[in-house]
């Protein structure tokens, strides 16, 4: 049904000089059907069963057409030798972007939300977006007034998976207890300058406020716009973003979001996924082989010419 669908094109061939071969399959076929005048002596009577004495001019176009049907066959074959090709459906290849997640551990982290903590809450919603983003490249980010790139940016989400045990705010050592948000975007930044494909992007997921942020953040802008990389922040917990928060968001073509409950988070990331999309950029087009017309010839042509033998052939007799 997919061939039947496809509009037929005319072949290009990937070795045209065998086409001159054809010449061979149209001599034949001129034999075939200019013998009759070439070499009258050489026609034979048809006996047919029943029949009436005639011309026998219906009968020999019928015979004449089932023997050009091996001339036919080989002008089929000599164009599937020299290899029928056509350009293939445009395609377009999806633009990586580098996404780089930093997470809050500070101890405020341990407040309740939901079932669990905000911590907990925070790491399962990076699992979903994980879905959703897929052909992206991500890496993880634990920050407190210190920070460490737990995971380095990798197309392969698995190691981002099985994170969360390892950092949880009760377990981190003294100098991840405070919110630098400003250091941790700075370290988040460096990570990304060393990929030159695709765009990039940090996800701050905190639940506090940064006082490194208060003098900071225009000088922060300018970094980060500089290496064009937009931050996208989530404040959890029910607590209003910082001002200095939304202001670097949304000069850097982010936004900062607030999710009062853990229901909310899934839906902040979805809204995070349709603002900064995917891009797609066209790739040159391929040449595919184009077998299928000769195919389906080759195959109604011996279909035919099988027929044919069952009666429609001279006889010696």
């Amino acid at each position: 049904m997919s061939f039947l669908a496809t509009p037929l094109v005319w072949p290009q061939f990937a070795h045209p000089a065998l086409l001159f071969a054809l010449v061979f399959p149209a001599l034949l076929l001129c034999w075939v059907w200019a013998r009759r005048w070439l070499a009258p002596s050489r026609r034979v009577v048809l006996p047919l069963d029943q029949a009436t004495v005639g011309q026998g001019a219906w009968a020999w176009t019928l015979i004449t057409l089932a023997e050009s049907i091996p001339a036919l066959l080989l002008a089929v074959g000599v164009c599937i030798l020299a290899g029928p090709q056509r350009n293939g459906p445009p395609t377009q290849k999806r633009s990586m972007t580098n996404i780089q997640f930093a997470v809050d551990v500070s101890a405020s982290m341990l407040a309740p939300f939901g079932d669990g903590n905000r911590y907990d809450a925070s790491m399962k919603a990076i699992d979903k977006f994980l879905d959703y983003r897929k052909g992206d490249a991500f890496g993880l980010t634990f920050f407190g007034d210190a920070f460490v790139h737990w995971v380095p940016l990798t197309t392969d989400p698995s190691a981002i998976r099985c994170s969360p045990p390892f950092m949880k705010p009760e377990t981190v050592p003294a100098p991840f207890m405070g919110t630098s948000i400003a250091k941790a975007l700075r370290g988040c930044k460096a990570e990304l300058r060393r990929r030159d494909e695709g765009d990039k992007m940090i996800l701050v997921i905190t639940d506090g406020f940064s006082p490194d942020l208060v003098d900071n953040a225009p000088e922060l802008v300018r970094e980060l716009k500089a290496d064009q990389v937009s931050v996208f922040c989530i404040i959890v917990g029910g607590f209003e973003p910082q001002a200095e928060v939304v202001n670097i968001c949304r000069l850097t073509d982010g936004e900062a979001f607030r999710a009062d409950d853990p229901e909310a988070l899934p839906s902040v990331f979805k809204k995070i996924d349709g603002m900064n999309q995917a891009k797609l950029t066209p790739t040159f087009v391929d040449t595919v082989d184009y077998l299928e017309p000769f195919a389906l010839a080759g195959l109604v042509l011996l279909g035919l010419g099988t027929l044919s033998l069952l009666g429609l052939r001279y006889t010696p007799w």
